[in-house]
């Protein structure tokens, strides 16, 4: 807030005595001295002769001339006081002066400052609004190049979107939503027919690949300042996926459900911060999860038309406000129509394998089962080739039920937690 203007503060001197005045006064005394000594003089002589008469008529200037001279006399330290004073409201006022003045200049450096403060937000709030004029600008314009009928004019607003998300931090997860719904609309592969129809298929697949791998570029760490960080969240829900390569990529809260990965899809490395749902989706060719980090993923129902490899992936346990009597990750009602590999895997959040189908065997070679485990109604092989261990509790009780884990009839589990193969 801006100080009020200082107002001037002043102390008014006595007026200066004019000359006139001065001299009336000094002839006033000299009258009044002349009087006296005159009235003195025949006065009190009156009556005297020879020496007393000089004697008195002496004593009557002196009295006289001392009366003037100290009339004098009080009038000149009348106007030395009038002089004085004179000096002292002076030196008083140039001091308030010399206040005023700096008060008046510390009010304008901060008139100053407040309308440089000022000026600076105008600049900075006109230049937010330009370019958010800007960024809406190239989105609309990227969004309608996205919905062209032309897949070099989709391409260019796939490149648009990435350049706009990449120098717009705020506007990242927008972008990314985008991408997401545009792969989750309708999409056929392209057939063997070399027809009209067959040509813009083939035009799609290389947009949708664009898509697909800016997406993964963006989500790896490795990328440094391009990435754009794992709190993004990923809705691919029923989407077409081509070849997908999602290797060492960083997810937030990821969607797949219902998705249909075509080709090899790969998730090698790749970590699922937060909760990863695959459920009903399906895998057609092989896919890998090699290495892969979870905390806590659903595979309910889903389906693995090729190998399905999850070798040395770890499903973290997670941390829970009550105790939990469900396992906490589940390929329930999964079918698995060739082999499926689980060696060395940590399930510590526990995993609910019920009503699996496996058309080849499922190995869990060195798995290591921390939590609830369930194997309630395996169909198929499920092989174990060297030792497991089930650490943690295996049982739990809540609303007068038991919750126990559940192990495939040929499992046998030790007394000290080692699980081996019961030989048929």
């Amino acid at each position: 807030m801006i100080s009020p203007l200082p107002q001037p503060t002043r102390r008014e001197p006595l007026r200066p005595m004019p000359r006139k005045v001065i001299a009336l006064v000094a002839a006033g005394i000299a009258v009044v001295t002349a009087g006296v000594v005159v009235w003195l003089w025949w006065a009190g002589t009156a009556g005297l002769s020879g020496k007393d008469l000089v004697t008195a008529r002496l004593d009557a200037l002196r009295t006289g001339l001392s009366i003037g001279i100290g009339g004098g006399g009080v009038f000149a330290l009348y106007l030395a006081w009038r002089r004085q004073h004179a000096t002292e409201v002076g030196l008083v006022q140039k001091e308030r002066d010399q206040e005023d003045v700096a008060r008046a200049y510390q009010l304008q450096q901060e008139v100053a400052e407040h309308n440089r403060v000022h000026a600076e937000r105008v600049a900075e709030a006109t230049e937010k609004d330009a370019a958010d004029r800007r960024v809406t600008e190239l989105y609309t314009k990227a969004s309608e190049q996205l919905g062209s009928d032309k897949a070099p004019v989709r391409l260019a607003g796939i490149f648009a979107l990435e350049r706009l998300a990449q120098d717009n931090v705020e506007h990242r997860q927008t972008i990314v939503s985008l991408l997401c719904a545009y792969l989750r609309m309708p999409y056929l592969p392209p057939g063997d027919a070399k027809d009209s129809e067959h040509r813009e298929r083939v035009q799609e697949r290389e947009v949708r690949l664009t898509a697909q791998h800016v997406l993964a570029t963006h989500l790896r760490p490795e990328a440094g300042a391009a990435c754009w960080g794992e709190a993004l969240k990923l809705n691919l829900n029923g989407a077409t996926l081509l070849a997908a390569d999602f290797a060492r990529c960083h997810f937030g809260e990821t969607t797949f459900d219902q998705a249909v990965f075509v080709d090899e899809a790969d998730f090698t490395g790749t970590t699922f911060a937060e909760r990863a749902s695959f459920a009903r989706t399906v895998f057609q060719e092989r896919v890998f999860f090699r290495n892969a980090v979870f905390h806590k993923a659903s595979f309910r129902s889903c389906k693995f038309e090729g190998v399905a490899d999850f070798s040395d992936a770890t499903f973290r346990k997670v941390a829970v406000e009550r105790r939990r009597v469900y396992p906490g990750d589940t390929f329930s009602g999964a079918v698995f129509h060739y082999a499926a590999h689980f060696p060395n895997v940590t399930f510590g959040n526990g995993v609910d394998f019920s009503y699996v189908k496996a058309h080849y065997s499922i190995q869990f070679d060195g798995a290591l089962f921390e939590d609830l485990t369930t194997f309630e109604d395996v169909s198929g092989e499920v092989e174990c080739e060297g030792h497991y261990r089930a650490l943690g509790p295996t049982r739990y009780q809540a609303d007068h039920q038991v919750f126990a884990s559940s192990w495939p009839d040929h499992w046998v589990v030790g007394p000290d937690g080692v699980i081996t193969h019961r030989a048929e």
